[in-house]
């Protein structure tokens, strides 16, 4: 019994977590191109990018750089100041 609660919280939490994952948006790195790859950044390592999103604020976000080189955007925050 419990290994079959473990096993369906472990499948909800992976499904959260893909269902909670941050969407590219228009100025986003991977906005068009999902494959990006970067040439000498170690995988595990993160990086960021800034841009404005058209309406004065600015949009901060984080990529992480995976194991074949790829990148993932983590996170992103949309300042408040207009």
């Amino acid at each position: 019994m419990k290994t079959i609660i473990s096993a369906a919280l472990i499948s909800l939490a992976a499904g959260s977590a893909a269902f909670a994952a941050v969407q590219p948006i228009p100025g986003s790195i991977t906005y068009d191109n999902a494959n990006v790859q970067l040439e000498k950044a170690p995988a595990g390592s993160t990086f960021f990018h800034t841009f404005s999103n058209g309406d004065g604020r600015d949009v901060n976000e984080v990529y992480k750089v995976n194991a074949d080189k790829t990148v993932t955007l983590v996170n992103r925050t949309i300042s408040n100041a207009s």
